[in-house]
């Protein structure tokens, strides 16, 4: 049986206690006052809601501790220790209907992310992770994906939207990928994403430009399970590119070669 650490269980309940409340929001989505960030990109009143009370829960349990979260200002706190918090990863799928979201809380400590959970309130499955100590689901172990051919592999991505991002580069890669795997998912959450990387759903994920809060949690969780990530380019730090790849021990490097090869010859075009 795991056993989780005092941090765990705060991020635990912190994500749980939001998750409750975007369960109740969930239920009333055709009611909810939406506002309009940009182009396909929206906050809800649940998104804020739930980021209160992460704050607030977070806040008391460690009120020295700053903030990077989605929806307002970071905090410096004492300039060691950080949460990392998306409060409601896979806003559109929310905002439609579709039962696909989470609660993503990591902590970095000196720069380094040493605790993360992924929290799916609608199948109350909730994936955690500590650095050194292993990643779980609930209290399952788990371990990243056996299999060693591309040919038998299931890959996540996430796909741009409208003017975000850059259309023809991604298209290439979704063409090497689907070219040599058994199939390519797009659920619309990368926390979850990663989460099910971590738990041997998916050989591996990859992405361009997401944010720190879609991403840090789930690092944790692929690395903790015995799988590998990096910057998807080949250089630099994921949560300040977001540019991720991630996949199972056996195929992180073949994965990330197809990749890299299908953006060369993009830009050699």
């Amino acid at each position: 049986m795991a056993v989780r650490s005092a941090l765990i269980n705060v991020m635990a309940a912190a994500a749980r206690k939001a998750g409750r409340g975007l369960i109740r929001d969930f239920g009333e989505v055709e009611n909810l006052q939406v506002s309009q960030k940009g182009p396909s990109d929206f906050v809800s009143t649940a998104d804020l809601k739930a980021e209160k009370t992460i704050r607030t829960e977070l806040e008391k349990a460690r009120p020295g501790f700053g903030f990077m979260m989605e929806e307002s200002a970071a905090t410096l706190g004492d300039g060691r220790n950080r949460w990392i918090v998306d409060p409601l990863d896979g806003t559109l799928n929310f905002l439609h209907g579709i039962p696909h979201f989470a609660v993503s809380i990591a902590l970095e400590r000196d720069g380094e992310i040493v605790a993360g959970v992924v929290y799916q309130p609608l199948t109350d499955e909730e994936y955690w992770a500590e650095k050194g100590s292993g990643a779980f689901v609930s209290d399952r172990r788990l371990r990243v994906s056996g299999r060693r051919s591309l040919g038998e592999s299931v890959i996540a991505t996430g796909i741009p939207f409208r003017d975000n991002g850059e259309h023809p580069k991604y298209l290439r890669t979704l063409q090497a990928v689907m070219a040599q795997t058994a199939g390519v998912r797009r659920f619309g959450s990368a926390a979850l994403d990663l989460a099910y990387v971590a738990a041997g759903k998916y050989e591996g994920f990859w992405e361009f430009n997401l944010k720190p809060w879609d991403i840090a949690a789930g690092l944790l969780l692929v690395r903790e399970a015995g799988g590998y990530t990096s910057e998807l380019l080949g250089s630099g730090d994921i949560l300040k590119t977001g540019n991720v790849l991630a996949a199972n021990d056996h195929l992180h490097l073949p994965l990330g070669a197809l990749l890299r090869s299908s953006m060369q010859e993009a830009k050699a075009k």
